[in-house]
């Protein structure tokens, strides 16, 4: 797979923008400011229909635009696909495959899909166990688009019961009783949609694990026995979560563990406000040897943990078939001379590898190929 042109109009920085790209590594050097990590922020977005820098949508839109369009000329497996995505802040997003209209904008999720590694990654070790989560579920999504679907269901369950729990503790505090009588109803929609949202992070969790560890030794050159290991952290009762652990967790049984500890937890719930179990609280835990990464691991540690999990996850996405696009925001810049080395080894084997600078001579030989001069508002390519 890779893209062989991207249109943008009034996305961030960018009025229009016009690159054609083929198979192969590709590397735009430009100043900080002029625009590259934009472009490539707007594949990712095609990919995933979510920005690795911000959560809302606002920002994409350049200012003075009510919207903004990003175009993609994908080709996989000898078949081309133009993937338009209108970006509406406070509406709804079009899409258009192929100039058909679709009837939700996720529904042209798969026709990319693409890995980012940027120097936000960083924040997979050292940040808010919600990183961990949003890492997962992107790529839940990419190997299975089915659970963009799921992810949103859950979403709107949660935010709704919170609303519910929130104004039945308010009346309690004020004297009064509380109106919980819905509650059963949004506690089995939310099990429901958590259980099968926690399901799919489970079987991704035991696929990922394999090429987490070998793409860490692979990077840092590490000994196996101080090498990486991942798992998952469930607010469920280790001894539910615990049996889940093989890969192919039940539905089911998830969904009766989840109303049961909702059952448990309700009065907890009622006076705090929140929703107290579910995949929202959950995290996805690292490890070098037996020590957490969080608080343990260096600095090169971290970067050569959060490389792995990127470079795991475009080898789990091309053993399901399909070769993701690899796009390499700015990193060589962060890392040391061996690590800069082993990821541009391994990245010059994509089938397409797109890589941002400041400078040319931070990329390293092995990934010198088509070569682009991004600044005062123009793409252009020299090589």
């Amino acid at each position: 797979m890779y893209v062989r042109h991207l249109s943008v109009t009034d996305f961030r920085s960018w009025a229009a923008a016009e690159v054609g790209f083929g198979p192969g590594p590709s590397v735009l050097v430009g100043p900080n400011g002029e625009g590259k990590t934009n472009l490539v922020e707007a594949l990712v977005y095609v990919a995933t229909l979510g920005s690795h820098r911000v959560a809302t949508d606002m920002p994409l839109v350049r200012a003075g635009a009510d919207r903004a369009v990003v175009r993609a000329a994908v080709v996989s497996r000898g078949r081309e696909l133009l993937v338009e995505l209108e970006v509406n802040p406070g509406r709804a997003n079009r899409a258009r495959l192929n100039r058909a209209a679709l009837p939700r904008a996720r529904d042209v999720l798969g026709a990319l899909r693409a890995v980012l590694f940027a120097p936000e990654d960083l924040a997979l070790v050292r940040g808010d166990p919600g990183e961990r989560r949003r890492f997962l579920d992107d790529l839940l999504v990419l190997r299975a688009p089915r659970y963009a679907g799921v992810r949103a269901d859950y979403e709107r369950v949660l935010k709704q019961r919170g609303a519910l729990l929130r104004t039945a503790g308010l009346a309690r505090r004020a004297g009064g009783t509380g109106d919980l009588r819905t509650l059963d109803v949004w506690d089995g929609h939310l099990a429901r949609s958590g259980a099968e949202l926690l399901a799919g992070r489970l079987s991704l969790v035991a696929a990922l694990t394999p090429y987490v560890a070998a793409g860490y030794e692979e990077i840092s050159g590490d000994r196996p026995e101080v090498g990486a290991q991942i798992g998952y952290a469930s607010s469920l009762p280790d001894s539910v979560a615990g049996a889940t652990g093989s890969g192919e967790p039940a539905v089911g049984v998830l969904e009766a563990a989840l109303l049961a500890e909702l059952a448990r937890v309700r009065p907890q719930e009622v006076d705090r406000g929140v929703t107290l179990v579910g995949p929202h609280r959950d995290d996805l835990t690292l490890s070098l040897g037996r020590q957490p990464a969080r608080g343990y691991a260096s600095h090169g540690e971290s970067w050569s943990l959060a490389l792995a999990l990127r470079l795991g996850s475009y080898e789990l996405l091309c053993a399901d078939g399909g070769e993701p696009v690899l796009i390499l925001d700015d990193v060589f810049a962060e890392l040391d001379t061996a690590r800069r080395s082993r990821l541009a080894a391994l990245a010059a084997k994509a089938e397409q590898t797109l890589v941002t600078a400041a400078v040319a001579a931070d990329v390293p030989d092995e990934l010198q190929g088509s070569r682009y001069d991004v600044s005062g508002g123009e793409v252009r390519r020299v090589r």
